[in-house]
């Protein structure tokens, strides 16, 4: 999902093959071994893996909404704040979503662990309307997709018990022009299929 915003913010056109991850597809697994997505194949045959390079690519080309910073510091802070919620909150997320896949581990340990996270965001979102300022920020469309998933495992907790001003700062986001966009379900891609563009042009 912040692969595909950071791709439609910036303005780029791709070629989008959805694939299902219980039946992927030869030509994904030829050029990506891990075989994870999202990946992204350039017209150069170089291979970016990872959704945060993806997005970072996308935005370094063209990023017309300024959703990189030009301050450094602020920049350093940003991938900071993202590797926080890449490496630790994304770790309890696991395993309070799926608690089952995992060995002795206690989900609501590990929302309570989680919900550390959601302080730091609304101590941010206190100061301004997004993590960063008062416009988006590449901070905002790396994380809220995972608050997202962290909010969809018990919805009632967590209107009752987030933070509030991370609950409208995600509540903001899901009401987007964009993350509707993004949201759109496309069939499997096979390769006799035409060229699906993404995102699609008004014409």
């Amino acid at each position: 999902m912040r692969a595909r915003l950071a791709i439609m913010v910036s303005g780029r056109q791709v070629q989008l093959r959805e694939v299902l991850l219980r039946n992927k597809p030869q030509e994904m697994l030829d050029i990506s071994p891990k075989a994870t997505v999202p990946v992204l194949q350039l017209v150069d045959g170089t291979i970016i893996e990872e959704s945060l390079e993806i997005m970072l690519w996308a935005l370094h080309n063209n990023d017309p909404q300024q959703i990189l910073s030009s301050d450094k510091s602020k920049h350093a802070q940003m991938l900071a704040l993202i590797a926080d919620n890449d490496g630790e909150f994304k770790h309890n997320l696991d395993r309070y979503k799926y608690g089952n896949r995992y060995e002795n581990v206690d989900p609501l340990h590990h929302r309570k662990a989680a919900v550390q996270f959601l302080q730091s965001l609304d101590e941010l979102l206190q100061r301004s309307t997004y993590l960063f300022g008062e416009k988006p920020s590449l901070a905002d469309i790396a994380i809220f997709p995972f608050v997202r998933q962290f909010a969809g495992v018990d919805r009632n907790w967590f209107e009752q018990s987030a933070p509030e001003a991370v609950q409208i700062w995600l509540s903001k986001w899901l009401a987007s022009k964009q993350f509707c966009a993004v949201m759109h379900k496309y069939p499997a891609w096979l390769a006799t299929d035409q060229a699906v563009l993404f995102p699609k042009t008004d014409s």
